[in-house]
C-alpha cells in the first residue's frame, strides 16, 4: 500500500475510545523518536516548527516550512501529515506539488487568515481545487477555526464542516472546540473528526476524546514545548 493509503486506512473504523493519536515532531530527530516509540503516523505542528526555526507562529516562510517537512518525512518510514497553515497564498496546484515533493501524504489547511475567519464558501472552493489537483494522493484535513476566531457556535462549525467535506476534505478539525460539544459536532459532521489534545493533563485524554467522538487526536506544538521546558530545566541545573 502507498503511504497515503495506509494513512487513510488508519482513520477508518476507529472504535470508541481508540482514536488515531498523532504526535507532532518538529525536526528529524523528534520524528525518529516518535516512530521508534511505535506511532503509526505523524502530524507536524506549524507552531512547533516555527519555534524551532526561530520564527513566530504563523510567520514561517513557505520555503522553510516545506524544507522542514521534507526533513521530517525523509527521516521516517511512516506517513507524515503537514500543518501548512493557510497554504501560504499558493495556488492549489502548486501547493499540492510542493506537499508531495516534501514527502508528506496529508496536510492541515485552516479557514482563517491573521485571526479572521475566511468566507466559508470561498474557502470550500479553494479546498475543492486542492482536492482536484491532489486526486487521491493527499489526505486533506480541513481546520475549522470557529472556536478560535469566531463566535464558538457549534452549528456554525458544522455548517463550515459540511461545505469542506462536500469540497473533498477527508477530515475536519474544529480546533479549540470544548470537549463538551464534541458529541454534537460528531453527530453533525460526516467523516473523521480531529480534536486537539493536551499533554499537561488539563482536559480529556485521547481515550476520552475518542469516547466522545474524535476519530483522531493531535497536539499542535505541545510536544515541542514540553521538550523545550525540559531543556530549560536541564540548562538551569547546569547553570547552578
Amino acid at each position: 500500500m502507498r503511504k497515503v493509503e495506509v494513512f487513510r486506512a488508519l482513520h477508518r473504523s476507529r472504535l470508541p475510545g481508540d482514536p488515531l493519536v498523532l504526535p507532532g515532531p518538529w525536526d528529524a530527530i523528534s520524528a525518529r523518536v516518535c516512530e521508534e516509540a511505535g506511532f503509526p503516523a505523524l502530524a507536524t505542528p506549524s507552531a512547533g516548527i516555527a519555534a524551532a526555526l526561530g520564527h513566530k507562529d504563523g510567520s514561517t516562510p513557505a520555503d522553510e516550512m516545506f524544507a522542514a517537512v521534507a526533513r521530517i518525512s525523509g527521516a521516517v518510514e511512516i506517513p507524515v501529515s503537514a500543518d501548512l497553515e493557510g497554504g501560504y497564498g499558493l495556488a492549489a496546484e502548486e501547493l499540492v506539488e510542493r506537499v508531495l515533493e516534501a514527502g508528506a501524504v496529508g496536510c492541515n489547511l485552516e479557514d482563517s487568515r491573521q485571526g479572521v475567519l475566511k468566507d466559508p464558501r470561498e474557502h470550500a472552493e479553494w479546498l475543492a481545487e486542492v482536492r482536484y489537483a491532489a486526486g487521491d494522493q493527499l489526505f486533506v484535513n480541513a481546520r475549522v477555526d470557529t472556536f478560535s476566531y469566531g463566535d464558538g457556535n457549534p452549528e456554525r462549525a458544522i455548517e463550515r464542516a459540511a461545505l469542506y467535506v462536500a469540497a473533498g476534505a477527508d477530515c475536519v478539525y474544529p480546533i479549540g472546540a470544548p470537549a463538551g460539544v464534541l458529541p454534537l459536532l460528531r453527530s453533525g459532521i460526516q467523516g473523521p473528526v480531529n480534536m486537539f489534545g493536551r499533554l499537561d493533563g488539563e482536559g480529556p485524554s485521547p481515550t476520552e476524546l475518542g469516547e466522545l467522538g474524535a476519530t483522531r487526536v493531535t497536539f499542535g506544538p505541545g510536544l515541542q514545548r514540553r521538550m523545550a521546558q525540559q531543556l530549560r530545566e536541564s540548562a538551569d541545573g547546569l547553570q547552578r
